[in-house]
């Protein structure tokens, strides 16, 4: 795909640059040239709808700095004019000097429910670290032959950088933070299934990869009406983040699948104190994957009625506090949360507050490389859990191997009616001790037992050696 094959030349000319030495980098420099082009075809597309109307439209981003001007500048016949471009240190002056200050003043210039003030944002909290101007070049040009007018364009091209972010998730986690797999994500989208009128929140967002999902699930519906599109744009998904560089990309990734003003604010969740949350504040569907074993201070764990030293279960207690009632939620969390006795009291108030209906077990392998067993939790507001239904996910996935939305399709069909089948169970809450010990054991498989004697597993694992050994002779006799 001519995405693909562009990001990766783009890669390459960053990996040559002193300013960028990681997937992060790459990803992040790379991003803020990427979403110049892309606003710029957005304003195009509304000059030329203006225009049918018989309207006159006015640019945002406008004079010099526009793209066609600095970056792509263009000569009578409308070809670019290579003789009028900027280069070198030329080139880096006018970014960090002039463009980049022009469009950091759009955060004092404009409201910030607008566009604008987002793009303000953007540019405040991000910086061009492309040290050489003739990179920089050759980045500019690589971009502008990516074209965004269509539909099938952008769909396409948010394909290929949620791929970026996966390697930029992969190349920089920490702190229990792992990038979360869209098939996964689409699937929680599906269970939960998020309706227009409704207000979707992510308070752990990272790159926005529920809240970009949630988008496309819900604009997907038919017949959408303008009045549902307007709300969609400007009422519908809330996030807040802690890390600069991950609340810059969820800004620029809604941006790019088509939510033109993100309601995303960079604070630390769990610094506000939960019971200072109001009504008014609560949402109707909360879509997450909080970051586990991170760090936080005594002031900060007592925000919480549970303290606890472990953030995600500070994060359940904040989601569960966000939910309107009769909200619904689908959370991505380590599997120990099921047992761990740290959380006694976390999943008695979950069972006793919310209908945990549904537990999605999830092998090691659905997060690449990060060797962490994961359950997403299913629940509703406002009504005690009295059964609970499990499915487990028996599959093994690997790097090469990774996760589909197929792979899934079996659970979306049976949790509809919570059927049993090989995979499937429930559980009666009432059965539970007062541990609430809710750990996954599905009572419809039979675990393979070894019957064998220690001697008749020592005597195998001494014919494996020897048979090992034989072949390496073997091939060592052959090299000679």
């Amino acid at each position: 795909m001519a995405f693909d094959s562009t990001f990766k030349a783009i890669d390459n000319t960053l990996w040559h640059d002193d300013g960028c030495s990681t997937a992060m980098d790459y990803v992040e420099q790379s991003s803020w040239v990427l979403f110049l082009k892309y606003f710029d075809d957005l304003e195009k597309n509304r000059e030329q709808a203006a225009m049918l109307e018989g309207k006159t439209y006015e640019r945002i981003i406008d004079g010099e700095y526009r793209w066609n001007k600095w970056a792509m500048p263009l000569n009578e016949k409308g070809e670019y004019d290579i003789s009028k471009a900027l280069v070198g240190d030329d080139l880096t002056e006018f970014v960090n000097q002039k463009l980049f200050p022009y469009l950091q003043g759009f955060k004092e210039k404009y409201e910030q429910n607008t566009i604008e003030y987002k793009v303000g944002v953007i540019y405040t909290e991000i910086r061009n670290r492309i040290s050489s101007g003739y990179n920089l070049r050759d980045v500019i040009e690589k971009v502008d032959d990516l074209k965004f007018q269509t539909a099938t364009d952008r769909h396409e091209m948010t394909q290929i950088y949620e791929d970026r972010l996966h390697q930029m998730g992969n190349a920089g986690r920490n702190g229990g933070q792992y990038y979360t797999p869209r098939p996964l994500i689409r699937t929680i989208v599906k269970s939960v299934n998020p309706q227009v009128g409704e207000t979707v929140y992510d308070g752990a967002c990272g790159s926005a990869g529920f809240l970009c999902e949630a988008y496309t699930y819900m604009h997907g519906k038919p017949g959408l009406t303008s009045s549902e599109e307007e709300t969609l744009q400007t009422s519908t998904f809330y996030g807040k983040e802690l890390k600069g560089l991950a609340y810059i990309i969820a800004m620029m990734n809604m941006i790019l699948h088509g939510v033109q003003s993100p309601n995303i604010i960079r604070m630390n969740t769990l610094a506000e104190n939960i019971a200072n949350i109001q009504p008014s504040e609560q949402k109707k569907v909360i879509l997450a994957n909080p970051p586990f074993g991170g760090k936080e201070r005594d002031e900060v764990q007592n925000n919480f009625p549970l303290r606890s030293g472990e953030t995600a279960y500070m994060f359940m207690q904040h989601f569960i506090k966000m939910l309107k009632p009769g909200g619904r939620a689908g959370i991505v969390i380590k599997n120990t949360f099921l047992s761990n006795g740290d959380a006694t009291a976390l999943r008695r108030k979950l069972l006793e507050e919310c209908n945990l209906h549904t537990v999605l077990d999830l092998p090691s392998g659905v997060f690449t490389g990060a060797g962490v067993k994961t359950v997403v939790l299913f629940f509703t507001k406002g009504e005690p859990t009295q059964k609970i239904w499990y499915y487990q996910l028996d599959k093994h996935f690997t790097k090469t191997a990774a996760l589909t939305e197929d792979d899934l399709a079996d659970f979306l069909a049976l949790q509809k009616t919570k059927a049993d089948s090989e995979n499937s169970w429930t559980l009666d809450v009432s059965t539970l001790g007062v541990d609430y010990d809710l750990s996954v054991k599905n009572p419809n498989k039979q675990e393979e037992v070894d019957e064998r004697t220690p001697t008749e597993i020592a005597e195998s694992i001494l014919a494996l050696n020897s048979e090992n050994q034989a072949l390496i002779d073997e091939i060592m006799e052959m090299v000679k």
